[in-house]
């Protein structure tokens, strides 16, 4: 988080934290009483102008509700007003910002039509497959359709799916937000981990878990472009083989960054009591992503570096000024 937000140019740090549960086998009023509790529980550990959570992983606009409610009534009436930036995506109604559930599949959507522009391939009637269909996964999916790109294969916790005349992204959406994952979806046809990730495609999202393009899973990629959607879903091993592969890679610190920039503009306007319309929203994000992605191409050029190395060049040297500039006291 700490690399994402150099990378974009916000003022925010980094830190990651949650519960180990799995939110499926409790009821939704068992998770308002775990989170409120643990809400309570940090304390003054996060607050408007310190620490701000947002969601993540097996997380949604709902938890961080009672997130903010909880901690909002540990205020003192007086300052419950000032404090609704505690925590960012919130549902619209508490003070959430228009964009951010699409926020990191925007982004990632954003990068790749600069890596499109800039390699001079035509996203219309171009494939891709998509690794998670969860939040991310699915907006990326969604907002690819109106480019013309084509999704023939999908992959989630409950399997994998394949159709190569195309999958509708918005109908596999609905699909998956009754069934709870891609198994079993009449469209497609089901596939094992090893042929998902054999297909051939122009375009690969990992938008679900980390460690998924390993020494193991690398070598099966049949791709032009990686656009990691997820964190870490890359180790170092499998950056090796990419690299040798001759597969380009958009790195998880610049490509997904598009929820962390919203999650700011969020914070923004609970401070400034104002209410952007999603254009401003999306026309902000689109400034910040392109800068960034802009960013990252140079140096990878300018130092002749592969682009995760390259964003992390961008990132900390950021980061070394700043604390430069600044010096040690006392």
């Amino acid at each position: 988080m700490t690399w994402k937000s150099a990378i974009i140019n916000i003022p925010f740090g980094g830190a990651k934290g949650g519960i180990q549960l799995d939110p499926a086998n409790y009821s939704a009023r068992e998770l308002e009483r775990i989170t409120r509790r643990f809400t309570f529980a940090l304390g003054c550990a996060i607050g408007p102008e310190y620490d701000i959570p947002a969601p993540d992983v097996n997380t949604n606009a709902q938890i961080m509700a009672w997130i903010l409610d909880t901690y909002l009534s540990t205020m003192p009436p007086q300052e419950r007003n000032r404090s609704l930036h505690v925590v960012t995506g919130k549902p619209r109604e508490s003070g959430g910002s228009l964009g951010r559930d699409k926020a990191t599949g925007q982004g990632v959507v954003f990068c790749i039509e600069q890596w499109a522009r800039d390699q001079d391939f035509d996203l219309s009637g171009a494939t891709y497959i998509v690794q998670g269909f969860g939040n991310v996964g699915s907006w990326t999916a969604r907002l690819m359709k109106p480019h013309g790109a084509r999704l023939i294969a999908v992959e989630d916790i409950t399997g994998a799916i394949f159709e190569p005349q195309g999958i509708d992204p918005d109908h596999l959406a609905e699909y998956v937000k009754a069934q709870r994952g891609v198994a079993g979806y009449s469209r497609a046809t089901p596939l094992d981990r090893q042929a998902f990730l054999s297909t051939q495609a122009d375009i690969f999202i990992p938008a679900a878990m980390e460690n998924q393009i390993t020494a193991e899973t690398a070598p099966w990629l049949n791709v032009k472009l990686v656009a990691e959607g997820a964190n870490g879903p890359t180790n170092l091993d499998g950056d090796a083989i990419l690299i040798e592969k001759g597969i380009q890679l958009l790195p998880d610190i610049l490509c997904n960054a598009g929820g962390v920039a919203v999650s700011y503009f969020e914070w923004l306007q609970n401070k400034r009591s104002e209410f952007w319309d999603l254009e401003e929203v999306d026309s902000k994000l689109y400034k910040k992503m392109v800068s960034a992605y802009e960013q990252v191409r140079d140096t990878a050029k300018a130092y002749n570096v592969d682009w995760r190395t390259a964003a992390y060049i961008v990132a900390l040297n950021r980061l070394s000024k700043t604390y430069k500039e600044r010096g040690i006291f006392p």
